[in-house]
């Protein structure tokens, strides 16, 4: 606080003004809207010009009042994430990407995280909309429906952006794409001699899976490779799906030549199952997978897995969503990452058995 002292009849008294952004940016050298992005986090400003203005909060005892920054302001400069698992490496660092992304933009990102349930991601919504988030990321639970998720963002017009999967065309969305990652696989195992293929894992009714099991199915067509999804195991994706969805094939005495995957969480659980059967991953079953994540290439044999780019996912979405809060008119946007595939000794080193 600056203290102003003056002497009235006689007496001392003291009139107390608060330290205003205005007092920061002139004792820091800056312009306002320097000392403000300074506040808001912003990545523009050089480490030197924040070092000066936050001496200069620290010396005026200046005291952000965000709240009150919110009231006179049309944005709260909050945004929403809800993701299905933290758990799993992939939807980890989605969620590191988009706080970044947030971040830069001098937006603070709160996080919930639905499990897969669609009544707690609706509850999440809910609450996120009355904390008057400026808009949400959503990695939408198996389930989702367009009219309730739009009865709950509509009141406020808060913009939704979905990750990863979808099940809208009403609203913007930004992941791989699916089709071209589940053909890039299945030529790559058609071209090491398979006769056949299972898939193994994840939700039976998300989007990512279905267009998985669509681009396997075309890449399949013609190759001499049987890959029937009435032996595919849905499953939760994660390692305990991995290994439930595996033991089920094997336990109907299918013994294919490649087991894929439905992200590298689910071949966790295939290599221990795997294991335990004495079998072993990449010399008995060639084994692939989706997703790329940082650990494929460390487990024995190194996984072959088509990379799905979470970060540039998350990258765009944010580009995506911080438009559409300028701009709620334009027609939703429909934005596909391309995949690679990564071929390692998981496939690389698997022979048909003769």
């Amino acid at each position: 606080m600056i203290e102003i002292v003056h002497r009235s009849r006689r007496r001392w008294s003291r009139i107390v003004k608060k330290v205003t952004l205005d007092d920061v940016s002139r004792v820091a050298g800056v312009s306002r809207s320097t000392a403000s992005l300074v506040l808001r986090g912003s990545s523009r400003i050089p480490e030197a010009t924040s070092d000066r203005v936050r001496l200069a909060m620290a010396e005026l005892g200046y005291v952000y009042n965000r709240h009150a920054a919110n009231m006179r302001g049309s944005e709260s400069m909050t945004l929403g994430l809800i993701v299905t698992d933290i758990r799993n490496p992939y939807f980890a660092g989605l969620t590191m990407t988009i706080e970044e992304a947030a971040h830069d933009a001098g937006y603070t990102l709160f996080v919930g995280y639905s499990r897969d349930d669609v009544e707690r991601q609706y509850l999440q919504l809910e609450t996120m909309v009355q904390q008057q988030v400026d808009g949400i990321f959503l990695l939408p639970a198996t389930g989702s429906e367009l009219k309730p998720i739009c009865g709950i963002v509509d009141r406020s017009s808060v913009p939704v952006v979905q990750l990863a999967r979808y099940f809208s065309n009403e609203l913007d969305y930004v992941g791989p794409n699916n089709i071209a990652a589940g053909l890039k696989l299945a030529r790559h195992l058609s071209s090491l001699g398979a006769t056949s293929a299972v898939l193994v894992g994840g939700p039976e009714y998300s989007s990512a899976r279905t267009e998985r099991i669509k681009g396997l199915e075309t890449g399949f067509t013609g190759s001499g490779v049987t890959f029937d999804t009435s032996q595919s195991a849905a499953t939760t994706n994660n390692a305990a799906g991995g290994s439930e969805g595996v033991a089920r094939i094997l336990d109907q005495g299918i013994w294919p030549d490649a087991i894929i995957a439905y992200s590298d969480a689910v071949a966790l659980g295939i290599y221990a199952e795997l294991r335990r059967r004495n079998l072993e991953p990449g010399r008995d079953v060639s084994v692939a997978s989706f997703d790329d994540i940082a650990m494929a290439e460390l487990l024995l044999p190194p996984l072959t897995s088509v990379s799905t780019y979470p970060e540039l996912i998350g990258k765009k979405a944010g580009e995506i969503l911080l438009n559409r809060i300028r701009d709620s008119a334009s027609a939703p946007q429909r934005y596909l990452i391309e995949p690679t595939l990564k071929v390692r000794a998981s496939t690389a080193h698997w022979r048909p058995r003769t």
